[in-house]
């Protein structure tokens, strides 16, 4: 069986590469959310050939959802002859911007020296398209399997999967007992297994002042200054702290094994995109976003506690000084136990397929198994793709054919295992 399953794989070659460029040729820009109707129904159609159930579900009133930029999500479900476990390949649909530097058109979806170029291809179109084929593959040989396969393509991963993952499993699309296994073929590359992510909270500081004219800034009171004294707590204090611990969460990069901090924006005193002089005033307000990534060693209190500590001590030491903190987003670590049934099961694929044991990885961002974990309590969930993590997001994507190849014989053959057995 596992032979064949390969070998139809293997004869799937032109297929997946079509399917892929397909796929990326529809620019499901986020933000703003563009194409997502027409990627889903291009997903969904192809899949309802094949005999699957199709639904099209919209993430109504999430984050960005309207009508000109509905949120919407496909699953496909093909139930087999008999009861049994259910499988789940979850794939989003959604891709960031192109940017600039690319030397190929980012949408064209052009196939080079055994390559697909174009944005999405690692992140994660090309994970999409092999769990496509190892379904489709593993169908045409086990026509009347045991349990049921599911295929959902969702939107918004890129800016936290509220109006995709987060509402399907509020649904109940991803808990028991709809569903046993998920896997994420994100790319981790195609000889790793990621177990989880580490945690994320994201929040919005800001600092008040006083407007004075700018020729009398003593009348007034500069909320850029005092944003200015925060950034140095943060390099004196905070940055040496997090530097200093330390995960046993097997997190790649080695740097991402500490916790960190990134200051994603900071915007003070006049608005931006205007092209004229400015006026002269001292500005009032301040804002600085901060994205901190923490570890599973770490409570989520302790590393709101961290900043809120040091906002306070200058409120008490620094005159005038006056802030607001708000939160935007916050997700707990998870990591998926090693001994769970789609992990044994994927392991077992890697070895039979690539001839080698895997290495088990914590992702050093986060994607949707949050949602699965926490809000469908559902943990029997990994990620695991093709596609070489350090391309995602930049000029020049692009995806190894072979790549998707052995994925998708790793998928099939992981799903053909756990469908054989009892969930």
């Amino acid at each position: 069986m596992l032979e064949a399953l390969h070998a139809r794989i293997d004869d799937k070659r032109a297929d997946l590469v079509a399917l892929t460029q397909n796929l990326v040729r529809i620019p499901t820009v986020n933000p703003p959310g563009e194409a997502y109707t027409p990627c889903a129904q291009l997903i969904g159609e192809r899949l309802r050939r094949r005999g699957f159930e199709i639904a099209y579900i919209r993430g109504e009133n999430a984050p960005g959802d309207s009508d000109r930029h509905p949120r919407t999500n496909v699953v496909a479900r093909h139930a087999g002859s008999r009861p049994g476990p259910c499988v789940h390949f979850n794939s989003h649909i959604d891709v960031v911007e192109a940017g600039h530097g690319w030397t190929v058109d980012p949408f064209a979806g052009v196939v080079r020296d055994g390559k697909v170029y174009g944005r999405g291809t690692c992140d994660m179109k090309g994970g999409l398209a092999a769990s496509i084929i190892a379904v489709e593959a593993l169908l045409e040989l086990w026509p009347d399997h045991v349990g049921t396969l599911e295929i959902s393509g969702t939107v918004d991963e890129e800016s936290g999967g509220l109006g995709g993952v987060a509402h399907l499993a509020r649904l109940g699309l991803f808990s028991r007992p709809r569903v046993d296994h998920v896997i994420i073929p994100e790319p981790l590359n195609k000889d790793r297994i990621c177990l989880g992510h580490r945690g994320v909270w994201w929040a919005e500081i800001e600092t008040h002042g006083s407007i004075a004219h700018g020729s009398m800034p003593f009348l007034g009171d500069c909320a850029v200054r005092h944003m200015g004294a925060v950034l140095e707590a943060f390099e004196t204090d905070l940055f040496p702290k997090l530097a200093a611990k330390h995960t046993d969460m097997p997190v790649v990069p080695e740097g991402a094994k500490s916790s960190t901090l990134n200051i994603n924006s900071i915007h003070g005193g006049q608005p931006e995109g205007y092209s004229g002089l400015p006026s002269p005033c001292v500005p009032d307000s301040c804002r600085m976003i901060i994205d901190r990534r923490y570890l599973i060693e770490e409570h989520i209190d302790e590393v709101k506690g961290e900043v809120v500590t040091i906002l306070d001590r200058l409120s008490a030491a620094r005159p005038g000084f006056r802030y607001g903190l708000r939160d935007l987003l916050e997700v707990i670590p998870t990591m998926t136990d090693r001994g769970a049934p789609v992990v044994r099961a994927v392991a077992d694929a890697i070895e039979q397929v690539l001839d080698r044991a895997p290495d088990y990885v914590i992702s050093p961002g986060t994607y949707d198994q949050k949602h699965i974990a926490r809000i469908g309590h559902l943990h029997d969930c990994i990620a695991y793709g093709p596609g070489i993590l350090d391309l995602a997001h930049r000029p020049d994507e692009f995806v190894v054919i072979q790549d998707m190849i052995d994925s998708a014989k790793v998928m099939a053959q992981a799903a053909h295992a756990l469908l054989s057995q009892r969930a």
